[in-house]
C-alpha cells in the first residue's frame, strides 16, 4: 500500500526476493504462441484483415478521401507545375548520364510517378530519375554496349547502338524493380531501421555532392566519361580539371547566372513564405526565358553551346526485357535496387519527420519496384527520387502526391505535343536548375558541429557515411556506412558504463556514488551496476570492472587461501603449529616454502572451495595468521549486482558470469542480483545456471530489497537477541525494522523512507520491532 504524505510517499511491504515475491503473488502461466501459431495468424483471412491489407497495399485509399481540397489544391497545382517542369529538364539531363537519347528520360519521369501515386506512402518526394542512379545504369550500358560496338566484325551505326543501349537500360531497370518488389513482398523493409538519422543525413549530403559533380560536365560542356567505380568522383574531377581550358564560356556564364537567380529567388521564397500566396515558380520562369533567348538569339550556332535537340513524340509500346542482358547484370541490378530505395527512403524520411507523418519501408519497396518494372517495360531507366526535384515539390507548397500527378500531366503534355519547344534549350540550364535546389541538402554540413557537441558517436557516423559514400560510391558507401554504424553499436555495448552505486538521500534511491555528496554506503557492501546487455563480447570487460570495483581478484584470493590451508595442514602434521583457545601458535621457526613446492602440480585444486572440515579450528582469514602465511585482505562481505539495465545475457556470458559468482561465493562473499527483467530466472534455469553454490534465492526485486536483506542478515548473525526474535515470530508477511546491532541505527534507519526513518529513530531501546505490511 502506498500512502501519500505531503510530497513524500510511504511504502510498507516485506523485503522481497524474487522467490518470495513469486510465492506471494502467483504468476499467470500464459500460452506463448509457436511459430506455427504465428504462421496461421499471418495467413488467416477475415474482413478486417482484408481491409487492413488493402489499405496498406493501396495507401491512396487512406489519404485521398481525407484530402482537403480547398486548402491544398492550389498549392498542389503550383507545386506540380514547378516539379513537372524540373522533372522534364532533369529527365532530359539524366538521360545523357545513362547514355541514351534524351526523350527516354521523359519516360523515366512519367511512368513511375503514376505507380507511386497509387502505391507510395510519402506525400512529398518526387519520383523519377536520380543522377547517381543514372550514372550506375549508364555504367552498365557502356560496359555492355561500348561506343565501338561491332556486329559480325562490322562497326554498328549510332542509331543501332542507341537502340541497344535503350534495351540494356530498360532491362537493368526491370530487373532492379523485380528485386525491390520481392524485398517488399518478403517484408525486408525492416532494413531501414539500420538507417539512423545521422547516417541518412550524411548519405543524402554525399548524394548531393555526387549530383553536383555529375552536372559539372554540362555546366562547362566538357566530354567527361562516367566512372561507376570506387573513387569515381575523384576520376571525374580529375577529368574535369584536366580539360578545364576547353570550357565553353557561354555555357559557364549561363550556368552561373541561372544559379544566382535561382538561389536569390529561393531565398526570397523562404524569407517571405508567410506573406507570399504561393512560392515564385522560378524554375518555370527561367526555363521559358532561357528557351526563348536560345531560340531567338541562336545560341547554338553563335556560341557553340550544347542544346537538348529534337525530342521524339509519343510513347513506345511496352516490350519484354532481354533475358541475355538480365543474366549479365544481376549484381548491378541488386546494387541499383538497394541504392535507389535507400536514397528514396532517406529523402522521404526527412520530409516525413518535418511534416509529422509515417512512411512504410515495405510499401515503399513495393511502390518503387512496381514503378521500375512499369518504367523498364516502357523503355525508361531506373527511378528513385531526385533530391532537388523533391525539394522543389516540397518547397513550392506541395501537400500530397496530387502534385506528383500534376507534374506527370506536364510531362505528358511535353511528350505528346510540345517537346519541340525544348529543343533549343541549353543543357547547362538543365544542370543549373538541378543544382539550384540542392542548397538544403548541402547545408546539412552544419550538422557536424551540432552532432559533435551532442553525441560524438553520431558525429563520427555522419562523417564516415559521407566520406564512404562520396569516395566509394553510393552502393558500396551505403554498405560501408551501415556496417560502421553497427560496429559503433557493438563498441558501445562492448564497453558499457559500469558504476558503483550508493544510497542517496537516505531513501530507496541508488545512484553513482561519484555524483553525490549525501550518500550512504552500507559497511562491507558493494553495489555494482552495468548499463548494457551482457554478451560474449563484453563479459570480460564486465568481469574486469567488477574486480576493479571490489578492489581484489576473487580467484587470486581463493588460490591464496587454499595454498595457506595446505601449508597449515603440513605444519600441523609436523607439529610446527599448536591449537590453543586463542588460536594457532607457531611452535618452530617456519622456513618459507615456494608456492611451486606447495602446489605440487595440483593447481586445479586451488580453484575449489576452501575446506576446513579436517582442521581442528576454523581459520579466521581476517585475523593474524601463522608466520610465513599471508593472504589478501577482503574488506567486503556482500556484492549487489544491479541488472535492471541488462536486457539480455547470452549463453557464453552466462558461463563466465557463473564462474565469476562462484569465485566470490567460495571466498565467503554473498552475491545478490537485483532488478533482473521478467523471464531472466526462467532462462537461467533452462541453461542450468543454478547449482549447490548459486541458488535462485540470490535474486531480489530491487537494490533496496537486497541491501535491507543484507543488513538484516548481518544484524541477526551478530546479535543473539535478534536471532531469538527471528525464531519467535517474523514471517514472510512482516518487515523487521532493526534498532540494535552495529548496522541498525546507522544502516537500516538511513535506508528507510524519511517518514518511517523518523518513527524508527525514536526507538532507542535495544530491541527488534515488527510492523505489518
Amino acid at each position: 500500500m502506498v500512502e501519500p504524505v505531503g510530497n513524500h510517499y510511504v511504502v510498507a511491504r516485506p523485503v522481497y526476493s524474487e522467490n518470495l515475491f513469486n510465492e506471494e503473488h502467483k504468476i499467470l502461466h500464459r500460452y506463448h504462441k509457436t511459430f506455427w501459431d504465428h504462421l496461421k495468424l499471418y495467413f488467416r483471412c477475415s474482413p478486417q484483415r482484408v481491409k487492413k491489407i488493402a489499405l496498406r497495399l493501396f495507401p491512396i485509399t487512406s489519404w485521398l478521401p481525407a484530402y482537403h481540397f480547398r486548402e491544398w489544391i492550389l498549392s498542389d497545382i503550383v507545386s506540380g507545375i514547378n516539379t513537372g517542369l524540373v522533372a522534364i529538364l532533369q529527365g532530359l539531363a539524366f538521360a545523357l548520364l545513362v547514355n541514351v537519347p534524351p526523350s527516354y528520360g521523359l519516360y523515366a519521369v512519367f511512368f513511375p510517378v503514376l505507380v507511386y501515386f497509387i502505391f507510395g506512402t510519402s506525400r512529398h518526394i518526387s519520383v523519377g530519375p536520380f543522377p547517381v542512379l543514372s550514372l550506375m545504369v549508364g555504367g552498365v550500358v557502356v560496359r555492355l554496349v561500348p561506343d565501338n560496338m561491332t556486329e559480325n566484325g562490322t562497326p554498328m551505326n549510332m542509331s543501332a547502338i542507341n537502340e541497344m543501349r535503350v534495351t540494356v537500360a530498360a532491362s537493368v531497370t526491370f530487373l532492379s524493380g523485380v528485386f525491390q518488389l520481392l524485398l517488399g513482398i518478403l517484408q525486408f523493409g525492416f532494413i531501414v531501421i539500420y538507417l539512423s538519422q545521422s547516417l541518412i543525413s550524411g548519405f543524402t549530403t554525399a548524394a548531393a555532392v555526387h549530383v553536383l559533380v555529375s552536372q559539372l560536365k554540362f555546366m562547362l560542356q566538357l566530354p567527361v566519361p562516367g566512372f561507376n567505380t570506387p573513387l569515381g568522383i575523384i576520376y571525374t574531377l580529375e577529368s574535369v580539371f584536366s580539360q578545364i581550358t576547353k570550357t565553353n564560356i557561354a555555357d559557364l556564364v549561363t550556368s552561373l547566372v541561372v544559379l544566382l537567380i535561382v538561389f536569390v529567388v529561393k531565398e526570397i521564397n523562404d524569407r517571405f513564405k508567410e506573406k507570399l500566396p504561393t512560392a515564385i515558380p522560378i524554375e518555370l520562369l527561367v526555363t521559358v526565358l532561357a528557351a526563348l533567348l536560345s531560340y531567338f538569339l541562336n545560341f547554338e550556332e553563335k556560341f557553340n553551346v550544347a542544346v537538348v535537340g529534337k525530342l521524339e513524340e509519343g510513347f513506345h509500346a511496352p516490350v519484354a526485357p532481354d533475358v541475355h542482358i538480365l543474366q549479365k547484370c544481376v549484381g548491378d541490378s541488386i546494387s541499383i535496387a538497394i541504392v535507389g530505395f535507400a536514397v528514396a527512403f532517406s529523402v522521404a524520411k526527412v520530409y516525413s519527420i518535418k511534416h509529422d507523418y509515417t512512411i512504410d519501408g515495405n510499401q515503399e519497396l513495393i511502390a518503387f519496384g512496381l514503378g521500375n518494372i512499369v518504367g523498364g517495360s516502357f523503355k525508361g531507366f531506373a527511378s528513385s527520387t531526385a533530391l532537388s526535384r523533391s525539394g522543389v515539390q516540397e518547397s513550392t507548397g506541395g501537400k500530397t502526391q496530387i502534385a506528383g500527378i500534376i507534374s506527370a500531366i506536364i510531362v505528358l503534355i511535353v511528350i505528346l505535343a510540345i517537346g519541340f519547344l525544348l529543343a533549343p534549350l541549353q543543357k547547362s540550364v538543365l544542370a543549373s536548375l538541378a543544382l539550384g535546389n540542392l542548397k538544403g541538402m548541402l547545408m546539412q554540413f552544419k550538422e557536424i558541429g551540432i552532432l559533435w557537441r551532442k553525441d560524438k558517436y553520431d558525429c563520427v557516423i555522419w562523417v564516415v557515411t559521407f566520406l564512404s559514400a562520396v569516395l566509394l560510391g553510393l552502393d558500396i558507401g551505403l554498405a560501408t556506412a551501415v556496417a560502421f554504424q553497427l560496429l559503433t553499436v557493438v563498441i558501445r555495448s562492448q564497453i558499457p558504463s559500469c558504476t558503483v552505486l550508493a544510497n542517496v538521500g537516505r531513501s530507496n534511491i541508488y545512484r553513482n556514488k561519484k555524483d553525490y555528496t549525501d550518500i550512504y554506503e552500507p559497511e562491507g557492501v558493494k553495489i555494482f551496476r552495468c548499463s548494457s546487455p551482457i554478451f560474449f563480447a563484453n563479459i570480460e570487460f564486465f568481469r574486469e570492472k567488477l574486480i576493479t570495483a571490489v578492489g581484489f581478484n576473487p580467484l587470486r584470493v581463493l588460490r591464496k587461501r587454499n595454498k595457506a590451508l595446505r601449508k597449515i595442514r603440513k605444519m600441523l602434521k609436523k607439529g610446527e603449529l599448536q591449537v590453543t583457545p586463542k588460536g594457532l601458535i607457531c611452535m618452530a621457526n617456519h622456513m618459507h616454502e615456494s608456492d611451486e613446492e606447495v602446489d605440487n602440480n595440483r593447481i586445479e585444486e586451488l580453484d575449489q572451495p576452501t575446506n576446513m572440515t579436517d582442521l581442528p579450528i576454523q581459520i579466521n582469514w581476517g585475523a593474524d595468521l601463522p608466520p610465513g602465511i599471508t593472504v589478501p585482505q577482503v574488506n567486503i562481505h556482500s556484492i549487489v549486482l544491479d541488472f535492471s539495465s541488462v536486457s539480455f545475457l547470452d549463453f557464453s556470458a552466462m558461463r563466465v558470469l557463473q564462474k565469476t559468482l562462484k569465485e566470490f561465493i567460495r571466498i565467503d562473499i554473498d552475491v545478490y542480483i537485483a532488478g533482473a527483467h521478467e523471464g531472466f530466472l526462467d532462462k537461467l534455469e533452462r541453461c542450468a545456471f543454478f547449482d549447490e553454490e548459486i541458488k535462485p534465492s540470490i535474486f531480489f526485486l530491487t537494490i533496496h530489497d537486497a541491501v535491507l536483506h543484507i543488513l538484516l542478515k548481518k544484524d541477526i548473525a551478530s546479535s543473539p537477541k535478534l536471532k531469538l526474535t527471528e525464531k519467535k515470530g517474523s514471517s514472510n508477511n512482516h518487515t523487521i525494522i532493526l534498532s540494535n546491532g552495529p548496522h541498525s541505527q546507522e544502516g537500516m534507519v538511513r535506508l528507510l523512507s524519511p517518514v518511517a526513518a523518523l518513527r524508527t529513530i525514536g526507538n532507542t531501546a535495544p530491541k527488534a520491532a515488527c510492523r505489518n505490511c
